[in-house]
């Protein structure tokens, strides 16, 4: 028996490198309007195939994180992104946005330490980190 390989289409269309990096910008901007403290960009390009960039940033409460949620979802959305996920956003606590070739994590301080995505990743943050990308290595 031969089993048959499928390849699975994407609903979201794939972004170039440039316009990645044009969305990243617009992310980075969105969260230093909204005053997203500890920003860090993990630069995932040819090392994922679900984004090429993850960016985890705080909030210094529930109501500030979801605000922050909220207008960086317009504003993913009056850049072209069709589609923009959310989940989280009634807690205020961990809100996952799904921007296409970015995925941003937004928590409240407690939770982020609690979880600890960037040491998932392999990633040491320094303790005031503002925004700074770094690059996973495989």
């Amino acid at each position: 028996m031969q089993e048959a390989k499928v390849k699975r289409k994407s609903s979201k269309k794939k972004l170039s490198d440039n316009g990645a990096a044009q969305l990243l910008a617009i992310v980075e901007k969105s969260l230093d309007d909204d005053k997203a403290e500890n920003v860090i960009v993990i630069d995932l390009a040819g090392k994922s195939s679900f984004a090429d960039y993850m960016v985890i940033a705080s909030g210094r409460s529930s109501r500030q994180v979801s605000a922050i949620a909220e207008h960086l979802r317009e504003r993913l959305k009056a850049a072209g992104v069709a589609q923009v996920g959310a989940e989280g956003l009634g807690q205020g606590d961990w809100v996952l946005i799904d921007g296409g070739d970015i995925v941003i994590h937004l928590f409240r301080p407690e939770v982020r330490a609690f979880y600890n995505l960037e040491k998932m990743w392999g990633l040491e943050v320094p303790a005031a980190a503002e925004i700074s990308t770094v690059a996973v290595t495989a």
